[in-house]
């Protein structure tokens, strides 16, 4: 296992970080506007979606992050 410092991983809790916050200003700017009348369950589900889709790619980005590849 390689110890030195990777300039992946600053940069990729960076890129991760700055993704989350444009991310999340997307989802809080325009999803309200669409679901505004459904019920309060329903609108439970779409921001429960929303607050783990991200989670999907993130796989491959932490790969990318410790390796350099894609996987």
């Amino acid at each position: 296992m390689n110890e030195e410092p990777k300039w992946r991983v600053p940069v990729g809790v960076l890129l991760i970080l700055f993704g989350l916050i444009v991310y999340a200003l997307v989802v809080a700017r325009y999803v309200p506007q669409f679901i505004a009348g459904w019920p309060t369950v329903a609108q439970s589900l779409v921001y429960l979606f929303f607050g783990l889709a991200w989670l999907l790619p993130l796989g491959r980005f932490l790969a990318w992050m410790e390796t350099g590849h894609k996987r």
